[in-house]
């Protein structure tokens, strides 16, 4: 599942060259790091980049060793070390120049330059570990010289002044908003680098700078091009030099990575893994069967959004809008009793719980501070507005590092209040919020368009719900190791997860289904058999009962409690194999899950056959448009008009219709969805789904950044889709043809707003140079929505 890559370019001839290697590997073990192997002349600069995934930093170094391999006499190296998480992972870029051939297949371990570009990055890993005596530290920080010394850990100051380190910072993220460039650091810190380090001289360094980041950024247009270079122009008037005392001044120590409460797998081998040490482990302490336990992504505890959400409890209206569309279940709803507070800390929140079947109750939303990564779809869902200050709503942005420790006590409070008995929850769009979502706080990319149909799943079916999940995204940010964001219930059970490979994954879930039946059958059968010993009114109970919501699954489960409980005082034989399999009585949940490449490319005939199968297996596609995962290549899904990798020149022809060819079986339940768009349907999709007594295929439409926008107006985005008839919204179900109704039901309108809004608003859509090949693109991408919806307006209309 995890593999390592490094691979080493080949040297040209003449003096100027630069290698480059890659390790994707989450223990980082594909290249030798012990010490004595870092042994280069003084006269090579050895250069140690701590980054986070997205905020630019691996494409700043790669284009700091394209400057000084291309541009001087030096000669250039560059390893950069990554997993295959999204966003939200740590990137370590290992750098190398000098004046002759650079022959060190190694990582460094005895940096003369060490940057920290994530502040948080301090408190959980040892980053000075690798500066040599003497070293440069450079700090994107919050705070600035006079203060940033009181902000550092004893351990770290003692690292300062043993090495004798010299000590720079910036707040490279207030100088990125200043400059339009949000969160994109990159080019602030590398020109701080520079500047710094002294490899090339300032003026020089910033020439090359700037005329890569025109080469770089050249196609994505001027705005962003300009935005760049006002960046490095004003990076180096926020860049000081902190004074460092004689003495540790600190007394706050280092939080352990992994808390103490934690299960003792994940104290023994998962911390290690989060503290990149991986390499320490023996074989010995890895499951001997590659299994690996799941409900582990809530110790990992990233911290890296600057602003997380803040709740005003006092214009709230308990919509729970916010916590569907949160990407990483990192905000949610409760209420409980009154008496449940009696032990709340001081700044807990909660307000009077509207509702009149719980009259008397309360209500809590909160914020894990150290899972959220900052996205802001919270607040742009949220429908109140104040009345005194219609800039504010119900939730509203503030910085994450004052909030961090006071709401992570209220998060783990929230934890502990009672849950409501999910039998008794409506599901609709409030509802199923109030659901414990068994999907948290994963590696994806933050704002990802893909994950609250994931997180929405798990609470509509819960621990009863087996996913066979195509190689992509949904595998990266759904099994990566060491933490695993499925989750488990109170009562320790929780979703069975395991990834397939692109083309196959559509039979290997068909499979799951197969043999969910036929151990179903032969527990069914074994019941039979032994009924006399078992009281023939419970086994009649067991396989008679409804299972078709939480309440008779319930009922179901405490049967099948029972049942265990006689057949340990049965010593006829067959009573183990019954015992073993009795679980299987309670009705399973299958979905078939992964991206578009899957299912409409490099899948598509293993969908097409589960789908012709016709068997009780779900289907749910997150539809990117593009092969996201693996860098934003074209696929079937990508529309007319669409730039993308194998498509420079944008794509000449309309989307692949995976619905429309669904649909002509005639046997499968199909849906097409856009969560940010009209989330009633949605969730209605996954219900009507889960009950049919076939297939069922939804579609949903999935943001992503390959799309080329700011990932905090994806709800917007995807409005404007189904507004434009771009991403009509329609649920197909055989069950109403039967009873002499249109099978298709459309629950979106006309389109009512120009494919023009939708073009204009999104990078994939801007990128093609040639102005008449795009007029032409746009007519013609145009004409495909009208025909679209006038063909599904013909198959609604038919009885």
């Amino acid at each position: 599942m995890v593999k390592s890559i490094f691979e080493e370019l080949e040297k040209p001839a003449p003096k100027n060259h630069f290698t480059v290697g890659i390790v994707d590997d989450v223990t980082h073990r594909s290249l030798p790091v012990d010490e004595t192997f870092d042994i280069q002349p003084e006269d090579v600069v050895q250069s140690v980049f701590f980054g986070l995934g997205a905020d630019g930093t691996v494409g700043a170094n790669k284009n700091s060793i394209k400057i000084i391999g291309e541009e001087t006499d030096l000669f250039a190296q560059g390893y950069f070390v990554y997993d295959s998480k999204k966003a939200g992972s740590m990137t370590i870029s290992h750098l190398r120049f000098g004046p002759r051939p650079i022959e060190a297949p190694y990582l460094i371990k005895r940096a003369k330059f060490v940057a920290c570009h994530q502040w948080q990055f301090l408190d959980r890993y040892d980053v000075l570990d690798c500066a040599a005596d003497g070293a440069v530290f450079l700090a994107n920080s919050p705070h600035g010289p006079e203060e940033v010394w009181s902000r550092l850990t004893v351990e770290t100051q003692e690292q300062f002044l043993a090495k004798k380190l010299k000590f720079f910072v910036i707040d490279a993220y207030k100088v990125a908003r200043a400059t339009g460039m949000g969160g994109r650091i990159n080019t602030i810190m590398q020109t701080c680098f520079f500047a710094i380090s002294n490899v090339l001289p300032a003026e020089e360094a910033i020439a090359q700078i700037k005329k890569v980041i025109r080469k770089t950024y050249a196609k994505k247009g001027e705005a962003v091009v300009n935005q760049n270079c006002a960046a490095v122009d004003q990076a180096l008037a926020a860049l000081h030099e902190v004074k460092i005392p004689d003495s540790v001044t600190a007394t706050r120590r280092k939080t352990p990575l992994i808390p103490a409460e934690a299960p003792d797998f994940t104290q023994r081998v998962t911390s290690i893994m989060l503290a990149n040490k991986g390499d320490l482990l023996p074989v010995s302490a890895f499951p001997v069967d590659g299994t690996w336990p799941s409900a582990t992504s809530q110790w990992e505890k990233r911290a890296i959004a600057l602003e997380i959400p803040v709740w005003d409890a006092s214009i709230c209206i308990q919509c729970n809008k916010c916590v569907l569309v949160c990407p990483h279940a990192a905000i949610r709803p409760k209420f409980y009793p009154t008496d449940a507070l009696q032990a709340a800390p001081p700044t807990f929140k909660s307000v009077e719980f509207r509702s009149q079947e719980w009259k008397g109750s309360k209500y809590s939303l909160q914020v894990a501070p150290e899972d959220c990564t900052g996205c802001t779809l919270c607040v742009a869902v949220c429908p109140v507005k104040s009345k005194t200050d219609p800039k504010l709503k119900a939730l509203n942005m503030a910085p994450m590092q004052p909030l961090r420790e006071q709401e992570g006590i209220n998060f783990r409070f929230f934890q502990g209040l009672p849950a409501p008995d999910p039998a008794r929850l409506a599901l609709d769009v409030k509802g199923t919020q109030f659901r414990e979502p068994l999907f948290e706080f994963s590696g994806a990319c933050s704002g990802c368009g893909e994950t609250p149909y994931i997180k929405l799943l798990t609470q509509m079916t819960g621990d009863r719900l087996l996913i066979a999940n195509a190689t992509g995204c949904s595998s990266i940010y759904g099994g990566n190791l060491p933490t695993t964001p499925y989750a488990v219930n109170r009562e320790g059970r929780g979703p069975a997860w395991s990834n397939s490979l692109f083309e196959d994954n559509a039979e290997y879930g068909f499979g799951h289904r197969i043999a969910l039946d036929k151990q179903t059958e032969y527990a069914r059968e074994l019941a039979r058999r032994l009924s006399g010993n078992l009281g023939q009114e419970l086994v009649d109970q067991l396989l008679g009962a409804s299972q078709t919501n939480e309440s008779e699954i319930a009922a179901q489960r405490e049967r099948v409690r029972e049942l265990r409980r006689r057949l340990a005082k049965i010593e006829v034989g067959e009573a183990s194999d019954l015992y073993a399999l009795a679980d299987h009585l309670v009705r399973k949940s299958v979905w078939i899950i992964g991206g578009d490449g899957w299912a409409y490319d490099i899948g598509f005939g293993g969908l097409d056959h589960v789908v012709a199968m016709n068997a009780k297996v779900n289907l749910l596609v997150l539809d990117t448009e593009v092969y996201s995962n693996t860098g934003g290549q074209q696929s079937k899904a990508t529309p007319r008009g669409a730039t993308a990798k194998f498509a420079t020149g944008a794509k000449r022809i309309a989307r692949k219709d995976l619905g429309l060819i669904a649909m002509t079986y005639g046997t499968a339940y199909v849906a097409q969805i856009a969560l940010g768009a009209k989330d009633s349907q949605a969730v209605k999709a996954f219900e009507e789904a889960e009950s049919f007594p076939g297939t069922s295929l939804i579609i949903a439409y999935s943001p992503c950044i390959e799309h080329g926008y700011t990932m905090g107006l994806s709800l917007e985005e995807q409005k404007l889709a189904v507004d434009t008839g771009f991403w009509p919204l329609y649920r197909f179900d055989p069950r109403r043809a039967d009873a002499g109704e249109p099978a298709l039901k459309l629950d979106s309108a006309p389109p009512k707003v120009p494919l023009e809004r939708l073009w204009a608003s999104e990078r994939r859509f801007q990128m093609l140079k040639d102005p008449q090949t795009s007029k032409d693109l746009l007519a013609a991408a145009q004409a495909d929505v009208q025909k679209k919806y006038a063909y599904l307006e013909k198959l609604a209309a038919k009885g």
